[in-house]
């Protein structure tokens, strides 16, 4: 068995992370290297799922909860304008390798999203 990711680990409360929202699939965090004035991450709570296109094949209702909290996230704490990156794969930036959408609002900045 591989070892819980870092979003699994926040999630069970072995890391600290201020958790924003938080439903029966789904939870969103700041992430700790924004790349904006809004960077947060709405996050599966399950690991099933590598990345957004094994999500859209596994599970869209799933994608489709991400996507609505992001909209939430968004009008929530910025003006409801933003941004929603998916990294797949380690190419494209990706480094934990647990889906997740980062949600960017508020003067973005050109710099390469990872994670």
């Amino acid at each position: 068995m591989s070892e819980p990711s870092v979003f699994s680990r926040i999630l069970a409360g072995d890391i600290p992370g201020e958790i924003l929202v938080e439903t029966e699939n789904v939870f969103a965090i700041r992430d700790i290297a924004p790349q904006a004035p809004l960077h947060l991450l709405v996050i599966p709570k399950t690991e099933r799922y590598r990345d957004v296109g094994e999500l859209a094949a596994g599970d869209p209702a799933l994608l489709s909860e991400m996507v609505a909290v992001a909209g939430s996230l968004a009008a929530e704490h910025a003006d409801g304008d933003y941004r929603l990156v998916f990294n797949t794969g380690a190419n494209a930036g990706q480094t934990v390798f647990h889906v997740h959408a980062h949600v960017l609002a508020g003067g973005l900045q050109e710099k390469e999203l990872r994670a």
